[in-house]
């Protein structure tokens, strides 16, 4: 069991205390949070031990959970690796991109892992398709939530659209080539909702929307490819796939066959992959500490979540354009 201590008891941070506690792939040694008062209350409610010092905190594990406002992310991971310890850090890695590369340059100077808390890579809906995304050509986002107070502080764009920016830079094996975007303030000094249209060199483009301010909380994809459709709902955890193949010489009656201006016809049918019910936060902590006992790359790298925030805040200085 890896020893573990967490950076930040807000409302995430309490998620990250409670499965913890629960994993037996860790060991909770306790926590630090700033905010003394709220740190207290968390420590007498749930009986976690609370360090008045973060860097005694750091001294006692092998990994530092960072779950705190992403201003500090830099300060705080820093100091975890320069005592050696590995990080997992919460979205996005870092508040701008010259932190996250300084960050990739210590943790390959001081041989330590670290992962980044993108957790719809490990939505049990995206999960069971992901290995059917081939070289999508066209895709499709949309994350809608309703107005929620916290989170505010950040554009929309780092706060909800970079899960989608992340799930798409995992299945799109291509450089991005040109980034068109714009953002609206309605409620906030920051963009409330964003539109993004992100070509590749490959040709694929994707269409991102996101918005802090709906009526219905909505977090769907759609991916288009050679002979296939897949769509995503991340918040239903359900997915629909549809394929095309050629079609036989003699259909069944019940076989949905379309037929091109040349002539060529294609059987459509559907596939249900299995969706395993799991809880993606658990998931992305044990999978961080099976790649610290096996030695292998984390599944949401540091490096790939320096890539998503730098196609982020290529989005953001769009809108300045």
């Amino acid at each position: 069991m890896l020893k573990v201590g967490v950076l930040g008891a807000g409302h995430l941070g309490k998620i990250h205390l409670r499965l913890l506690n629960e994993s037996d792939k860790y060991d909770l040694i306790g926590f630090y949070d700033p905010d003394e008062i709220n740190a207290q209350k968390v420590a007498q409610e749930f009986g976690y031990t609370y360090f008045e010092n973060m860097n005694l905190l750091m001294d006692s594990v092998d990994v530092v959970d960072i779950v705190t406002p992403t201003l500090s992310h830099f300060d705080c991971a820093k100091k975890a690796i320069e005592k050696g310890k590995h990080i997992f850090i919460e979205k996005p890695i870092t508040n701008t991109l010259k932190e996250a590369e300084i960050l990739l340059e210590l943790v390959s100077k001081h041989g330590i892992k670290g992962q980044v808390g993108h957790v719809e890579r490990f939505n049990p809906a995206f999960s069971s398709v992901k290995d059917k995304i081939e070289t999508p050509m066209f895709i499709e986002t949309h994350r809608l939530a309703e107005f929620n107070p916290r989170g505010t502080d950040v554009p929309v764009v780092l706060d909800l659209m970079i899960h989608d920016i992340d799930v798409i830079l995992s299945v799109v094996n291509s450089p991005v080539k040109q980034i068109n975007a714009s953002g609206v303030s309605v409620v906030s000094s920051s963009p409330d909702i964003a539109n993004a249209r992100i070509e590749f060199e490959n040709g694929c483009v994707a269409n991102l929307t996101s918005s802090r301010i709906s009526l219905k909380n909505m977090r769907k994809s759609r991916f288009f490819q050679k002979d296939a459709y897949i769509s995503v709902d991340f918040l239903e955890k359900k997915v629909e796939v549809v394929k095309m193949k050629d079609a036989p010489e003699n259909p069944g009656d019940f076989d949905m066959i379309l037929q091109n201006a040349e002539g060529i016809r294609k059987q459509i049918y559907f596939e249900n992959p299995e969706i395993e019910a799991n809880n993606a936060i658990l998931d992305e902590l044990e999978t961080f500490a099976d790649a610290i006992n096996n030695n292998t790359t984390p599944i949401v790298s540091l490096e790939q979540g320096t890539n998503a925030l730098r196609v982020a805040l290529q989005i953001i200085e769009s809108f300045k354009q």
